[in-house]
């Protein structure tokens, strides 16, 4: 009966949507963006600009993802992003509700409205590692250039079909804009820094500046462009090292949840204690609570190592 009665919640829901003529996306936007652009007072602002009060976990979570779609270059993907949150915060409430646990309700729903979010994150760590791995290559390769012709543009152009995307493109840019557009070589490179959000870059490119006026300064850029290989070689070091942890996590948590009708098969008084009474549902939603923050938690500790000056 309570499975019927969601159905019938979730019908007049979406007639409701049809009635009015509202988009999802559009619905979803304006939430998110109340949630974030909330007014606040001045006393607030000050303490967040002062670093002497946190903001939201949930205000700090979109945040970063916003950012990390910015890098990325997918920021179109943000909208689809809050829809997809908010059908998960919908869909854990109502597997709560059918379940007939209402401790479970809000666990559900806040654990569940976080997994977009948390997607994107794990998704940028490979972005940037292919990212820093791409971009070793090509600043090698321009390096070792325009160590022999001391210019840059030169060394750009003879290399670019070596080059693989995004990088190739960042370049390919940047020749087009001296080429074709305005031949200010120090705006354009001051326009390339701002291209990829790397620290190694943004210093390689400064280091470029100072060639300019000083040729002599090209002895710093291979040291620069080194680091990019020494991070790379610590993260795969810390990539052996976590694997073990979170391999016992995901392990640990399939064996937690898979119990639950494990428990229906081996002892029925069991499974009734657990799903049918108050005790045993508290304790489910305690559980679903520790498996979600340990979620949040492993993927804070396991993106990849990044320079920083």
């Amino acid at each position: 009966m309570l499975t019927l009665q969601v159905i019938a919640c979730i019908g007049i829901i979406k007639g409701a949507f049809l009635l009015f003529q509202i988009r999802l996306n559009d619905f979803t936007g304006n939430i998110f963006h109340r949630l974030l652009d909330a007014p606040k007072g001045i006393r607030e602002e000050i303490l967040e600009e002062t670093k002497r009060r946190k903001k939201s976990y949930f205000r700090r979570e979109i945040e970063e993802v916003q950012a990390i779609l910015k890098t990325t270059d997918r920021e179109e993907l943000f909208p689809l992003l809050c829809t997809a949150s908010l059908l998960l915060f919908a869909a854990g409430a109502a597997i709560a509700v059918m379940i007939g646990n209402v401790f479970l309700v809000p666990v559900l729903a806040c654990g569940f409205l976080f997994l977009p979010f948390w997607y994107i994150r794990l998704t940028a760590s490979h972005f940037k590692k292919d990212v820093s791995s791409k971009l070793e290559t090509a600043l090698s390769i321009i390096t070792t250039a325009y160590l022999r012709s001391e210019d840059i543009l030169t060394s750009v152009e003879e290399n670019l079909e070596y080059l693989n995307p995004p990088v190739k493109t960042v370049f390919a840019d940047f020749v087009s804009r001296i080429r074709l557009i305005d031949p200010d070589l120090e705006a354009a490179l001051e326009e390339l820094k701002g291209k990829i959000e790397n620290d190694v870059f943004m210093e390689w490119v400064d280091a470029l500046k100072s060639c300019l006026y000083d040729r002599s300064l090209k002895t710093t850029l291979t040291p620069i462009v080194a680091k990019l290989s020494d991070m790379r070689i610590v993260n795969a070091e810390l990539e052996y090292l976590v694997f073990e942890p979170r391999k016992e996590f995901i392990t640990m948590v399939v064996l937690a949840v898979g119990n639950i009708p494990l428990l229906y098969f081996l002892n029925q008084s069991w499974y009734d204690t657990l799903m049918h009474t108050i005790p045993g549902q508290i304790m489910l939603a305690v559980t679903g609570a520790i498996i979600f923050v340990s979620t949040a938690c492993v993927i804070k500790l396991t993106k990849p190592i990044e320079y920083r000056t």
